[in-house]
């Protein structure tokens, strides 16, 4: 077992905000990236003040869970400051959700609120609310957000900066350091999405930790291309700039040459992300220039693009890893920067353990493959609703079940080698499985579905839809099953990218699917194209 000890650290997140210089620059939001919004952090902290009463006009209490849905802009920083600072709980949501993602989490959530932009990526989100309203019974309110100057506090946010804030009220409303800050949902590997909860202080004991492991200051520009609907992006983004009191540059859609705004004309030196933004600004004719750091996360990295970046991009590449439940756990060194530091998924960071163990629980010498279990002071602190999902997950002595397989070498460098979780690894994002699978099953002509990753350079992993037909004289192209997808209102980035008929699927003697089988026949015929 590995472990490493943390420096005491005594500050939480809203605290460290409270401590920024008001005159520094905060936030560079990217959307229009030829004219950029500046916000310093004086007027970060009116805004979400101004903010936070609008909440609290809307009537949100204490520890009620407010739903946003909002890209990479100025006023998702601005909502989640505010939903914090009257002791409410940050329930942020991806932009590419649709009819069947959105009623779900809001109403898990059981959120009053809503708040939406007017359109992204040339999608109107004010139809879709429309029409699923009666699927969200509790939503009493939903705030449309239409790009606007954070100085016209009339119409910004919706409207919910229009009012002189009562900051005697909002300091009533300051949350306990153990009260819940954060709601997000993971991709469910049995079909449910599990709703993970963590409080102020596991946030800012990661990023506490993650500032030690990597040596970042207030001098440092945090680039946050990563959605911050997702802990990459809201943690090792937004919140890691805001507790450092650094400057933050958002970028709300994926293109290189934005990305080359962020980091060569407002200086960015420092990202977390997925590799797919790793491998397009590496493989770019012109890579940008400027970054210190990249920490490549939420899906193995091929040592080739790390090598390739590191000596195109001109910074240090490393590996990590982490969950949404235990915040990051390893870390490739910048230290002691090596090959080690970028070849592998890096060292146990300061105050978490790591552990390889048998099927009995028993731990594994350095070298052997095994179960990879962690434990760290930033863990979760329950499923919303499931504490038996939770006492599954967590041992008697506090060690997270990753359902990841592993190796850890001589040198306590962590190998991620495979996964025991039935899932797809697409750049970063969990794939439901089983929710695919079974809307499959119900599609016209399909007699039998799997889903399996199929190999990809830039993303890991692709989705690939094996199927059997009912009716082997009908014909069933990918068209028809997106066209399927589209119709049961499921998220763009869950639809196979591929499909394989096959008259059978193969099965064990007791009848399941044998998906690395099928996982094999993809990879033979993909390395055969």
């Amino acid at each position: 077992m590995i472990t490493s000890q943390a420096s005491r650290h005594d500050l939480l997140f809203l605290n460290r905000l409270a401590l920024a210089n008001p005159e520094s620059s905060a936030v560079v939001d990217l959307s229009v990236a030829s004219s950029p919004i500046r916000i310093t952090y004086g007027e970060l902290n009116e805004l979400s003040d101004r903010a936070a009463q609008g909440l609290l006009d809307l009537g949100v209490q204490e520890g009620e869970n407010v739903a946003y849905l909002m890209p990479n802009r100025w006023e998702f920083i601005v909502l989640t400051l505010a939903v914090w600072k009257i002791g409410a709980v940050a329930c942020p949501m991806l932009p590419a959700m649709r009819e069947r993602e959105i009623p779900f989490v809001v109403g898990r959530a059981k959120s009053k609120v809503l708040v939406i932009p007017d359109a992204y990526r040339n999608f109107q989100y004010g139809p879709l609310i429309q029409k699923i309203l009666p699927d969200m019974p509790n939503l009493r309110h939903v705030i449309t957000v239409a790009p606007n100057d954070p100085k016209d506090l009339k119409n910004c946010l919706g409207g919910l900066a229009s009012r002189e804030p009562d900051r005697e009220w909002i300091a009533r409303r300051r949350p306990d350091p153990n009260a819940p800050a954060q709601l997000l949902f993971t991709s469910g590997t049995t079909g449910e999405p599990k709703g993970v909860i963590h409080t102020h202080r596991t946030l800012s004991d990661a990023l506490a930790a993650h500032v030690e492991a990597l040596g970042l200051t207030a001098k440092d520009t945090i680039w946050v291309p990563s959605p911050m609907g997702h802990q990459t992006g809201l943690l090792y983004g937004m919140m890691l700039a805001m507790y450092l009191g650094a400057k933050q540059v958002c970028q709300s859609a994926w293109d290189v040459e934005t990305a080359r705004v962020a980091i060569e004309r407002h200086g960015a030196t420092f990202v977390q992300a997925a590799m797919p933004f790793l491998a397009d600004i590496a493989h770019d004719a012109r890579p940008p220039q400027g970054l210190k750091i990249f920490v490549a996360t939420g899906a193995p990295v091929p040592r080739k693009l790390a090598e390739e970046a590191r000596r195109r991009l001109d910074c240090k590449v490393v590996g990590g890893w982490g969950s949404t439940e235990t915040c990051m756990i390893s870390i490739g060194s910048v230290k002691q920067y090596e090959d080690s530091s970028w070849r592998t998924d890096g060292q146990v960071i300061p105050g978490r353990q790591m552990k390889v163990v048998d099927e009995q629980g028993r731990a594994l010498p350095p070298g052997k493959e095994g179960l990879f279990k962690v434990k760290t002071t930033a863990m979760f602190t329950s499923y919303l609703d499931h504490p038996e999902w939770y006492e599954a997950a967590v041992d008697a002595e506090g060690f997270f079940n990753t359902g990841d397989l592993a190796v850890i070498d001589e040198q306590g460098n962590l190998n991620l080698t495979g996964r025991v979780k039935d899932i797809v690894n697409r750049g970063g994002l969990k794939i439901p499985v089983s929710e695919i699978e079974n809307l499959l099953y119900r599609m016209e002509g399909i007699g039998d579905a799997a889903i399996v990753g199929m190999p990809d350079d830039r993303l890991n992993e692709r989705i690939c839809a094996y199927v059997s037909l009912s009716n082997p004289q009908r014909e069933l192209t990918l068209t028809d099953v997106t066209a399927y997808m589209q119709a049961q209102g499921v998220t763009k980035s869950y639809w196979p990218e591929r499909v394989e008929i096959l008259p059978e699927l193969p099965r064990t003697s007791t009848g399941k699917i044998q998906k690395y089988v099928l996982r094999q026949l993809i990879s033979d015929k993909l390395r055969a194209e």
